[in-house]
């Protein structure tokens, strides 16, 4: 048997409090953590002999 409570007039049972709890932290957390989002900043012109080089140094500088 679950535990009711009364909450506005109305038996309202604990495993629906709980997934509701839960929700409502999933919810404002990730509101928390969404933030602004970073604006890349247009590095210096890349300067390669190839278009393997230009692909290699796009590469790595979206790891940073």
């Amino acid at each position: 048997m679950v535990a009711q409570y009364t909450i506005f007039g109305r038996q309202v049972g604990s495993h629906i409090l709980a997934a509701l709890t839960l929700g409502t932290f999933a919810a404002g957390t990730t509101y928390a953590m969404s933030g602004k989002k970073k604006v890349k900043e247009q590095g210096p012109a890349i300067n390669a002999s190839s278009k393997d080089e230009e692909d290699f140094i796009q590469f790595v500088n979206s790891l940073f």
